[in-house]
Parts: structure tokens; C-alpha cells; sequence
């Protein structure tokens, strides 16, 4: 299967939920440039609020992307990304699956908040999927995607 998956998950506390830490949050980008030549791979892009949302990236093999891909009838399916049990707002009712023709690409955002298994305190993520079908440029991911799905919901 030729398609190149970019998940990028982006974490913070309580610290980052307002004033100045939380604009700089919000400047955190969503899509980020393919390392050359990349193919049928996943490129994870890490930004924690402890590491003053410096992206760490890494490139692995396509087997555990987040989600579940599959070529059916010359379309690539995108199903759901997986969700966390343990982690609010509850998502009961999840989008369909996403059907890409070669070429295209989606976009897929989701959030979190859990809460601390120790002390009780509250941390958040918010993870996007950007999913390729075909062979990747590598700025594919700084245009507009051909569909897109916001699962963000409030995290209060």
C-alpha cells in the first residue's frame, strides 16, 4: 500500500490553558514538512508543553499508524482513529470511514483530556492525522487537504 501517514500529537497541562502559554499552543502547526523521498511510512511529530513544544519527530514503518488503513476497489479507507478509554469527552458516536482516491488527502483531528492516575491533575492532547494516499512530496501536508474531520470537541 503506498500511502504516507503524519501523526502529530501535541500535549499539555492546566499550565498551557490560558494567557500567554496558550496562544503559544495555539501557534503549534498541525502539518509539517516529509522528511525527502519518504514513502509508505509514518512520520510522528511529538510537541509537549515541557519541552516548550519543540517538534520530535521520527520516521517508522507503516504497521501501527493510529488508525486502520485499507485498499478497497482502488480507495484507500481511513477508518476512525483509534480512541483512549480512559480518556474525556467520552466519543460514543464516531465519523464514518474516509475513502481517498490516489492523490488525495485527509485530514483528522481528535482530542483528549485525562486525568493523572497520582495526583488527580488534568493533562490534554490533541492529535492530527494527516493521511496520504499516493507517493509524497514532502510539503503534501502544508496545502489544504481534499477532506477533512474535526473530532475536536470542548475539553472543560
Amino acid at each position: 500500500m503506498d500511502a504516507v501517514v503524519q501523526r502529530v500529537r501535541t500535549s499539555w497541562t492546566k499550565k498551557s490553558r490560558g494567557g500567554s502559554e496558550a496562544a503559544r499552543r495555539n501557534a503549534v502547526p498541525t502539518a509539517f514538512l516529509l522528511p525527502p523521498g519518504l514513502s509508505s511510512a509514518l512520520h510522528e511529530v511529538a510537541m509537549r508543553e515541557s519541552d516548550s513544544f519543540e517538534p520530535r519527530m521520527q520516521v517508522r514503518d507503516l504497521s501501527a499508524p493510529g488508525t486502520i488503513l485499507r485498499e478497497v476497489d482502488g480507495l484507500l479507507r481511513v477508518d476512525p482513529p483509534e480512541v483512549s478509554m480512559v480518556a474525556m469527552p467520552r466519543r460514543n458516536r464516531r465519523p464514518p470511514a474516509v475513502r481517498l482516491a490516489p492523490g488525495q488527502w485527509l485530514q483528522w483531528q481528535i482530542n483528549y483530556r485525562f486525568v493523572g492516575s497520582c495526583d488527580g491533575a488534568w493533562f490534554y492532547r490533541l492529535e492530527t492525522f494527516n493521511i496520504l494516499y499516493g507517493p509524497a512530496m514532502p510539503d503534501v501536508f502544508l496545502g489544504v487537504p481534499a477532506r477533512r474531520v474535526d473530532e475536536r470537541r470542548s475539553l472543560r
